[in-house]
């Protein structure tokens, strides 16, 4: 099969950019053979690559990465690994209690085997911090869904806690927010800082990975053999961790829609700032309506800075909008400016758009797509948590290892079909920027 599209991201990787300087690893520039072959370096490939090294650790893994290890989706997402129901269909986040609890028991044992790695790897704790985020609402409508969300964790028998203004206003140092939930099981992550650390922790003498090679062919004879600009990776089993790109590998064709979510990172705040603002120097939070705007403010490497999540857009042809950019960025501004009037002169550094997968009926794709070829894909904007388990069940069925979490993952239904691609790509923006009107100052 001829891959149809390569990955194409836009703008700088902010939380990538403002590390230091990495060298990539070399590209496949050779023709090479191996037991297993990952494409994708993502949360979902390195993680089956780390899986596939516990199961079978004197088998040769070969990882192929189209671009830069954290330059793509990875290393662009708001840094949240959620462990409870976080469907961003829904009003607010909640879905049917017992299929919650299933969701729930699989985010957290995503996120335990990310803290081994944080663990075995040794990463520092801006990288991996098990601290929680809060739920934060502006608006009336924004404090009835979180009241919601809370009666849902009721009924899940999950721990919250509840916070006023006053509260809020101490965290964060802005008095926007009115209401807040607390969720303590959340873990937040210097995303880029991360898979950053798990790429290199994960790379011995039987697993070596080769960023800048994007696989172009895959076919199959006796085994699998995949192309890429300058050399071929023959082997036996090949494990898909490409998110939306399934598509371009010829699978789940019209089933697979393909959203944008966008981002922007200020330059980094002074000590005279830091007095104006006031609240902890480390937070995040995610927005009481699934439509409105994450914030976080970071503390590290890079300095202390904030970073500003907000607006989607479907973009069947798994390429941003140019001439929405502009509209989006300013919006990014608005909220900022709204949340952080203290903070008149500073401005955003770091502008990016990321890639998310989603199905309608909130489905992920991990399973066996033909004779040692299998999927750890589709996320669902969960890919932190979703895409790190989506590897370890990848690597675990073609290992033939079982548990509850795979026989959910395999019991799922296939994505239904998406109408025909224009009125597919007319109603998914129309729903979208309606449901973006009534988040109103949640965004």
């Amino acid at each position: 099969m001829k891959v149809e599209k390569l990955p194409k991201d836009n703008g700088i990787a902010g939380w990538n950019a403002i590390l230091p300087k990495r060298n990539p690893t070399l590209k496949l520039g050779a023709n090479r053979t191996a037991d297993w072959l990952v494409i994708g370096a993502g949360f979902a490939g390195l993680s089956a690559a780390r899986r596939l090294s516990q199961l079978r650790p004197t088998d040769r893994v070969i990882i192929l990465e189209a671009g830069a290890v954290a330059e793509g989706p990875a290393g662009r997402n708001s840094g949240f690994m959620i462990d409870l129901p976080h469907d961003l269909t829904s009003d607010d986040y909640g879905g049917a209690v017992e299929a919650d609890k299933a969701q729930i028991e699989d985010n957290r044992r995503g996120i335990q085997f990310a803290r081994e790695i944080a663990d075995e790897y040794e990463l520092s704790k801006e990288a991996f911090d098990p601290c929680g985020k809060f739920n934060a609402a502006a608006t009336e409508k924004g404090t009835k869904h979180n009241l919601d969300f809370a009666g849902h964790l009721d009924a899940l028998n999950e721990s919250y806690e509840v916070l006023d203004a006053k509260d809020l206003h101490q965290l964060t140092g802005t008095t926007y927010y009115n209401h807040g939930i607390y969720c303590p099981g959340t873990v937040v992550i210097q995303p880029a800082q991360y898979i950053r650390g798990l790429a290199a922790g994960v790379q011995s003498e039987n697993v070596v990975l080769h960023e800048h090679s994007p696989v172009i062919a895959l076919n199959k004879t006796k085994n699998w053999t995949a192309e890429t600009p300058a050399g071929r990776v023959e082997a036996p089993n090949v494990i898909l961790a490409v998110n939306g790109h399934l598509n371009s590998f010829g699978f789940l064709k019209r089933r697979i829609m393909h959203v944008f979510t966008y981002a922007s990172m200020t330059m980094p705040l002074s000590e005279t700032d830091l007095k104006e603002l006031g609240g902890k120097s480390s937070w995040g939070i995610t927005p009481a309506d699934p439509l409105g705007s994450s914030v976080r403010r970071i503390s590290g490497v890079g300095g202390d800075r904030i970073v500003v999540r907000n607006r989607f857009t479907f973009n069947p042809s798994m390429e941003e909008s140019k001439w929405a950019l502009r509209k989006i960025y300013a919006d990014h501004d608005w909220s900022f400016r709204c949340r952080f009037p203290m903070l008149e002169s500073i401005r955003m550094q770091y502008r990016w758009g990321g890639r998310l997968a989603v199905t309608r009926e909130n489905v992920q794709a991990i399973g066996k797509l033909e004779e040692g070829l299998y999927s750890a894909c589709i996320q669902n904007g969960l890919g932190t948590a979703k895409g790190t388990l989506a590897g370890v069940l990848a690597a675990e069925l073609a290992c033939g290892i079982a548990s509850p979490a795979l026989d959910r993952a395999l019991a799922a239904p296939k994505p239904k079909r998406l109408p025909p691609g224009p009125l597919a790509k007319f109603g998914a923006n129309a729903h979208i920027r309606f449901g973006e009107w009534r988040a109103g100052r949640e965004l």
